[in-house]
């Protein structure tokens, strides 16, 4: 049985959980959506969702500087507790994203922040290119989504692949540190300075 991306996406809307492991049960439930989100409460994935209402209001604002001093970051990681701040894990994580803001250069922490104007715009410029490339009609909608997806994932920090680990993406990164850590983690926000680009 073949799962869609919109299948995947609500799924991942109610659970929390990453993309990836969002397919995976899927495939394995034939795409029965309560039977995904209890294999996935099994495993302890569907934790990180009950956490997302907790707030997070410690955390670390983390800088890194590109080798030359061309690109610089600044990004803000809240956390719970002061304790969790100090864990040598959650630093790791905030300096990986620092480093990801820096190489892969995103505009927006998620997808909800990207506003509606824009992805219309992007939708309308992939329509007429799926056109022009003679593709039928009735695959359109899929092809569509398809590149909406990528598009989210160039722009979208949450859904970039990980630098170190292109396997997996930022919100399956922070799904996994929220499950091992057991508090709520909350990507604030960031800014990316390149030296010579107007702000």
């Amino acid at each position: 049985m073949s799962i869609t991306s919109t299948q995947v996406q609500a799924l991942r809307e109610k659970t929390g959980c990453g993309m990836m492991d969002c397919k995976k049960v899927l495939v394995e439930t034939d795409g029965n959506e309560e039977k995904a989100i209890e294999l996935l409460r099994k495993k302890g994935m569907a934790s990180a969702a009950k956490r997302a209402g907790r707030v997070a209001a410690q955390g670390l604002v983390e800088s890194y500087i590109h080798i030359g001093g061309k690109i610089g970051v600044l990004v803000e990681v809240n956390c719970e507790s002061d304790f969790v701040a100090k864990n040598e894990e959650f630093q790791a994580f905030v300096k990986n994203l620092a480093m990801q803001i820096a190489a892969s250069n995103p505009l927006y922490v998620k997808r909800e922040e990207v506003p509606e104007e824009l992805v219309q715009k992007e939708k309308d410029i992939l329509l007429t290119q799926a056109k022009e490339e003679g593709r039928p009609e009735k695959a359109m909608e899929k092809i569509l989504a398809g590149r909406i997806e990528k598009f989210y994932s160039e722009i979208c920090l949450m859904d970039q692949p990980f630098i170190k680990d292109p396997k997996t993406s930022i919100n399956d990164l922070l799904a996994a540190l929220v499950a091992k850590i057991g508090e709520n983690i909350v990507i604030r926000r960031f800014t990316r300075y390149q030296l010579g680009e107007k702000s």
